[in-house]
């Protein structure tokens, strides 16, 4: 077990730090060994960066970390030595977790993982999960009208969870290798926002019951009003972060619309994905472009930092 995490200790800068041993465990807690952790490419580009509110140096982030219990306190229910688990708690890349499960509500989202299976896929449950929350929290449902703008690692399971939950799914975006995974995993139109012809193709397909902002362009609410793109009792979920936004208010007059923001996820929102990539409805394997040592970090998040499109799902393995 190694006993190292990530931090930015400066604007567009990571390090390792030393985490020292875990303690003693309390009554309630489980050790957790890190095997796998997945990068949250948006949230931690936009600390890297000092983006969008971020800015406070040094700090830790991410929220995907898959792993095994090593040790368990005297009062532990549910969760034994040996099994695997996801925990998806904001407190970055780290060698190993301590968790209080013990904590209501499933408020310590320490997840347990199906045995024998390929777990290194789930180190990409925290993004899915903040896509899965963001489509219940839209009441995305059968047969609606649903556009999915941005593909990345949210939008991407953005537009899976949309489809598994029966609606028919609209993707845009500007690259084109993000829209060809959006095709392979069942996206029913995928079209180029680079496309001068792109708008007027959603207007033809539109308008959309629930559109999923995951592209975080600031006119995004602006282009949605203009074009008329919103059905009535249409529901704009904003799971992008936008550091401020600007919306017409007729647009939401007219077709007594709504707008949600969703961030993160709860447990049941996990076990719902489970169900799903169980059944073989959500995959995760394709969205994984990058399993590299977490001692490759560092190039990683110069990749991050300087040409973020180039990475979709980057998973560390904290094993070798």
């Amino acid at each position: 077990m190694r006993n190292v995490g990530i931090e930015y200790p400066a604007k567009g800068r990571m390090r390792f730090k030393d985490l020292g041993e875990p303690g003693k465990l309390k009554r309630t807690e489980v050790l957790v060994h890190t095997r796998y952790s997945g990068i949250t490419n948006g949230t931690e580009r936009h600390a890297l960066l000092a983006e969008h509110g971020w800015g406070q140096f040094p700090s830790a982030h991410g929220y995907q970390a898959v792993g095994t219990i090593d040790a368990v306190g005297r009062a532990v229910e549910g969760f034994k030595v040996g099994d695997w688990v996801f925990y998806g708690n904001y407190i970055g890349h780290r060698g190993w977790h301590v968790v209080d499960v013990s904590l209501p509500n499933g408020m310590h989202l320490c997840q347990p993982l199906p045995a024998g299976d390929d777990y290194k896929r789930y180190a990409l449950l925290g993004v899915a999960g903040v896509a899965m929350r963001g489509a219940r929290r839209c009441r995305v449902g059968p047969a609606q009208n649903v556009w999915v703008a941005g593909l990345g690692p949210i939008g991407q399971f953005a537009a899976q969870s949309a489809r598994a939950l029966g609606a028919r799914v609209t993707v845009t975006e500007v690259n084109e290798r993000r829209l060809a995974v959006a095709a392979q995993l069942g996206a029913h139109r995928a079209l180029d926002a680079r496309d001068p012809s792109t708008m007027d193709a959603l207007k033809q397909q539109g308008p959309y019951d629930r559109i999923l902002d995951c592209c975080g362009v600031d006119s995004f609410l602006l282009d949605i009003h203009k074009h008329q793109l919103l059905a009535r009792s249409g529901v704009v979920g904003c799971l992008a972060v936008h550091s401020e936004t600007t919306f017409h208010w007729s647009m939401l007059h007219m077709t007594e619309g709504s707008i949600e923001v969703s961030c993160h996820f709860s447990l049941d929102d996990l076990k719902v994905l489970l169900h799903f990539i169980g059944q073989g409805i959500i995959r995760v394997e394709p969205l994984i472009s990058h399993v590299v040592s977490i001692d490759e970090a560092p190039g990683i998040y110069e990749i991050l930092r300087d040409r973020p499109a180039d990475l979709l799902g980057v998973v560390f393995d904290w094993t070798d």
